[in-house]
C-alpha cells in the first residue's frame, strides 16, 4: 500500500474465529527497534511541588491529523540501540527541559489496537525540583516541533484538562484522559 518516513499501510491476512478468512487494513510504524521490540515511550513525569503536591508535567501542541491542539504526555519513539528508559529521560529533557529519574516502566501498550501494531511503554518519572538543573527548564525541540509545557495537579488532573480544553478549545489524547478519568474514578470511590 503506502510507505512513508515514519508509518506504512499494510492488508493484513487473517482468519476469523469462524474460520473465515479476511482482510485488515492497519498502519505500522516503520521505526521499531529490536533492542526493546517498542516503537515510543509517553511520559509519566510527576513534580514535587511546595507542600508536597504533585504536579503531572503535559505538553500542548498542534497535530495535523486531528486540525486542533492536542494536550499530551510527553512522548517519543526510541531510537535504535536506545533503551525505554534512556529514551524516556531524552525525550523529557527535549520536550519539557526537565531532568527527571525514572521510576517505573509499564508492560507493553498497544496505543490503538483496531488501527495500527504501535505499542509503547509508560514510563513513571520522578521530577526533582531541588536539582538546580530544574529551576528553568529549557525545551531542545526538535525542529519543526512547536511545544508548549505546562504541569496539572495530579489530585484534579481530570478537572485540569476539562477546563483547559474548553477555555482554549483543544482536545486531549484518549491515553491521557483515560488516565486522568481513572484517578479521578479511583478518589469517587475512595480508593
Amino acid at each position: 500500500m503506502e510507505q512513508g518516513k515514519w508509518i506504512q499501510t499494510r492488508k493484513v491476512d487473517y482468519t476469523d474465529p469462524d474460520g473465515r478468512p479476511r482482510v485488515w487494513e492497519m498502519a505500522v510504524r516503520t521505526t521499531r527497534t529490536e533492542t526493546t521490540g517498542l516503537d515510543a515511550v509517553s511520559i509519566f513525569g510527576v513534580v514535587k511541588g511546595a507542600n508536597n503536591e504533585k504536579h503531572v508535567v503535559l505538553t500542548k501542541q498542534f497535530r495535523p491529523p486531528c486540525g486542533k491542539v492536542i494536550i499530551e504526555l510527553p512522548a517519543g519513539l526510541i531510537d535504535p540501540n536506545e533503551s525505554i528508559e534512556s529514551t524516556a529521560e531524552r525525550e523529557l529533557l527535549e520536550e519539557t527541559g526537565y531532568i527527571g529519574k525514572v521510576t517505573k516502566q509499564s508492560i507493553p501498550l498497544f496505543s490503538d489496537p483496531g488501527l495500527t501494531n504501535a505499542n509503547m511503554a509508560l514510563v513513571t518519572v520522578d521530577i526533582d525540583m531541588e536539582d538546580p538543573r530544574n529551576v528553568n527548564p529549557q525545551p531542545q525541540l526538535e525542529d519543526g516541533e512547536f511545544i508548549e509545557v505546562f504541569t496539572l495537579p495530579l489530585e484534579t488532573l481530570y478537572e485540569g484538562i476539562v477546563e483547559v480544553c474548553e477555555k482554549e478549545g483543544s482536545s486531549v489524547d484518549a491515553r491521557l484522559f483515560h488516565l486522568a478519568e481513572g484517578l479521578r474514578l479511583a478518589r469517587v470511590f475512595g480508593q
